[in-house]
């Protein structure tokens, strides 16, 4: 298997890897191919490169030593061929906080109020879409959020009896920022990603996280699956934290990629967001998000979840949310999409590369036992802090 995380040529990107002959989890980038191992005391996580001045400008020049070619270690990386002695892809994020954005695209600001409708029901969901539609149309893609026009659509859907907690983060003033899990237990590329159990519809989701210092400061950015539970959220928006926090249920990778000359915001907010499901069923599902239809910019995401008010003196890794829901029938008809156990989930994105992770039961998963305590334990055994 050759060039599965489709990364750039161009770009400096910075992530993370493990081994069990590795002490510790190594800071990795990749050059022609190879992946070095950066990790110093001077950085000795990712953490530490993203406080940096010019995050990019270390990992352009820091010395390292080859650990592998990207391939072999991207192959290495999926749970169920993985020889833990070699190098393996972890999830690029360490001890920044990992927090999601909720209904950030106007247009799938309906599929949530749908949930909720349907109260947690599939087969309900198509009658409820069809009548919402045709009351406010399909378009909604150029609806600023808090706007006079967003206001009226508001209106006009507590007319209906179609009011929900979600208008007032879709389409008022203020953001949905929720905890998608801890610091450190997130996952990469090649990991299993977790359902929990109770679950009967359910979603990927194919997003890009913005990585911010504890400053604040945009310093690059990756992809990830932000997985969902549509029946736990649709039942009550109090039920968030199940169905978005379970164990391996936030991945992210392959590597966070640096804002340099090669890279910016701007990137950010032209990327289309690819997403393919391929079942053990022969199910098949492809669809695209595009993020200059997103209603808050990055910054203003970025800049809703930490400043003044709220501080991460780690840094924090920031899902922006997706447009795309996926409504595909598989099955009986008008079920809509729901996961299989076994379903392989690749989230692409051009300037990103592509992150493949495949879908089992959260307690299925191998469970998080690594965290910030144990990081910081083996870093001092090495002598990096």
């Amino acid at each position: 298997m050759t060039n599965l995380t489709h990364l750039p040529a161009e770009g400096l990107f910075v992530g993370r890897a493990g081994s069990r002959d590795a002490s510790h989890p190594m800071v990795v980038t990749v050059r022609d191919g190879t992946v070095f191992d950066i990790t110093s005391s001077t950085a000795p996580t990712v953490r530490d490169v993203c406080e940096m001045a010019d995050p990019a400008k270390h990992v352009r020049t820091a010395k390292g030593k080859p650990i592998g070619s990207l391939d072999d270690i991207a192959a290495n990386s999926f749970e169920t061929a993985r020889d833990p002695a070699k190098p393996y892809l972890l999830s690029p994020a360490d001890l920044q906080a990992v927090k999601a954005s909720g209904v950030t695209f106007v247009v799938s600001l309906l599929e949530r109020v749908i949930e909720e409708q349907a109260r947690g029901s599939a087969e309900k969901a198509d009658a409820i879409r069809a009548d919402i539609a045709g009351l406010i149309g399909h378009d909604l893609s150029k609806l600023k959020p808090g706007s006079p026009e967003a206001m009226e659509i508001k209106a006009k859907l507590i007319a209906r009896g179609a009011w929900s907690q979600y208008l007032e983060v879709g389409i008022g003033p203020d953001a949905e920022i929720f905890t998608k899990c801890q610091p450190m237990a997130s996952v990469g590329f090649g990991a299993d990603v977790g359902l929990h159990p109770v679950s009967t519809w359910n979603n990927p989701e194919p997003e890009i996280a913005m990585i911010a210092a504890s400053s604040g400061r945009i310093v690059g950015a990756t992809i990830g699956n932000d997985v969902n539970l549509r029946d736990v959220e649709g039942r009550s928006a109090l039920l968030l934290g199940k169905a978005k926090d379970n164990n391996a249920s936030a991945s992210l990778g392959p590597f966070i990629r640096l804002f340099d000359e090669t890279f910016s915001i701007a990137d950010v907010k032209n990327a289309v967001v690819r997403l393919k499901v391929e079942g053990e069923d022969g199910f098949s599902l492809e669809g695209a998000s595009s993020m200059a239809e997103i209603s808050r910019s990055p910054e203003e995401l970025v800049a809703a979840a930490m400043g003044p008010h709220h501080q991460y003196p780690d840094g924090l890794a920031l899902y922006l949310g997706t447009m795309f829901v996926p409504s595909k029938d598989r099955g009986e008809k008008g079920k809509g999409f729901t996961h299989k156990v076994g379903d392989i989930v690749t989230i692409s994105s051009e300037k990103f590369g592509a992150l493949v992770n495949r879908v089992r039961l959260s307690p299925d998963c191998p469970h998080w036992t690594y965290g910030a305590s144990h990081l910081m334990r083996d870093l001092a055994k090495a002598g990096l802090i």
